[in-house]
């Protein structure tokens, strides 16, 4: 059974009929060889004479080849390719054949394709008529006297007659094995000439360290947005509570607040996931959009914690990349101080736009325990240390005399956008 679904299971049939698909594509080539044949002079009258066959498919072959070098054949054979041939589909290659290399490969393989499945066409449309007729002879009466008077003169022995039958099945289980290796080879070659090139893996890479580039980006947004608005609403909530009896109208404050955060920070969470439905691409500079520093002092009202806050210089200076970043890291530095510094601990907060880079520096008391606790910890300084690189800037954290103290130093603008006015925050 496994030698005959080897040649006639799905896998062997699909193949086959790649291999057809083949000849039908060398159909048209294989006409312009014809016409060419003849205006030179040197062809004979199409089916003719095997010489002229094989004389039309000598002049189709290296058309077909050329075809072979525009970009799109490679994703459309690579498409027929894992459609019809069982072969893995992370051994092809996406995408259109763009370097030389590709498309020389990929010219390899249109050509292997029609040229194997022109013959496998052929032989098919050719060699089932034929065997059928080889079997049928001894017990048609008129396909023996047409053959005993036209066809070799070993056919009127009788023991030829009488192995006619074997022969013509010995004929098609040889067009089934011919058509079954050819198929195999197809496939085995199939990885190597339309498999991904070097330029092509790099390219990959590439397009993956970018996505998740802009997904580590969303994701700080996310945890710094929500982690903020989670801390503020855990104080104003712990601080309604234990007021709840004596200061009704702090508690009313303290809920309205609460509401206000969670509904900005739903706003702020709709916005981000929606750039994540969209595969990570929020934009053409693959930036993500928030506030920047004009909407500071809406943060600086709702961070639940009292903030001493300093403003040297104009913020008008920065780039609305770095005016946005900063935003992020003074409100992570917020959620920080609210959690370690106890919730009612005061924090100062300097902002200075100096000659050639923004600082920022936030000092608060270090509370007896983080007035918010998570089980393994936080990762908000790592994301102030990594939105800080990106920009070109540094940071630095650390307690000093039961102080802790954050300082972060940006550059004014982006390196490589220097002189791109406006943006959108």
């Amino acid at each position: 059974m496994k030698p005959l679904a080897a040649l006639f299971g799905r896998r062997a049939r699909l193949r086959w009929l790649h291999l057809v698909i083949g000849g039908a594509l060398l159909m048209p080539y294989f006409l312009v060889g014809t016409v060419l044949n003849g205006l030179a002079g040197g062809g004979e009258p199409l089916l003719s004479s095997v010489s002229a066959l094989f004389a039309a498919f000598a002049v189709a072959l290296p058309i077909a080849a050329a075809t072979g070098f525009f970009p799109l054949v490679r994703p459309l054979s690579v498409a027929a390719v894992r459609a019809l041939c069982g072969v893995t589909p992370t051994l092809l290659a996406d995408g259109p054949a763009r370097t030389r290399q590709a498309r020389v490969r990929t010219a390899g393989w249109y050509t292997l394709h029609l040229a194997l499945g022109g013959i496998v066409s052929g032989t098919t449309l050719a060699l089932p008529p034929f065997a059928v007729a080889v079997a049928a002879l001894p017990f048609s009466d008129g396909l023996r006297s047409t053959w005993l008077l036209n066809g070799p003169r070993v056919l009127r022995e009788p023991w030829a007659l009488a192995l006619a039958p074997l022969a013509g099945l010995a004929m098609l289980l040889a067009l089934a094995l011919a058509a079954t290796a050819t198929g195999e080879l197809l496939a085995r070659r199939a990885p190597v000439l339309l498999g991904p090139t070097p330029e092509d893996r790099l390219a990959t890479a590439e397009r993956r360290a970018a996505d998740l580039a802009v997904r580590n980006r969303l994701a700080r947004e996310l945890h710094d947005s929500v982690g903020h608005a989670l801390s503020a609403v855990t104080l104003q909530a712990g601080a309604a509570r234990r007021v709840l009896d004596r200061d009704p109208e702090f508690v009313r404050e303290a809920l309205t607040a609460i509401e206000e955060t969670t509904r900005r920070t739903v706003g702020e969470l709709d916005s981000v996931l929606g750039l994540l439905r969209q595969d990570g691409e929020p934009d053409d500079e693959g930036t993500v959009h928030g506030p920047g520093l004009d909407a500071l002092d809406g943060l600086l009202a709702r961070c639940g914690a009292p903030v001493a806050y300093e403003r040297q210089g104009d913020p008008d200076r920065l780039d609305p990349a770095v005016s946005r970043e900063a935003y992020r890291i003074v409100q992570e530095g917020l959620s920080n101080a609210s959690r370690h510094g106890g919730g009612a601990s005061p924090v100062r907060l300097l902002i200075a736009v100096r000659e050639r880079e923004l600082e920022i520096v936030m000092e608060n008391p270090l509370g007896e325990r983080p007035a918010v606790a998570r089980p393994g910890g936080g990762r908000g300084l790592r994301g102030i240390a990594e939105r800080a690189v990106l920009l070109g800037g540094r940071t630095e954290a650390g307690a000093d005399d039961n102080v802790w103290r954050l300082t972060a130093l940006l550059p004014l603008t982006v390196p490589g956008t220097a002189g791109r006015k406006g943006g959108r925050r």
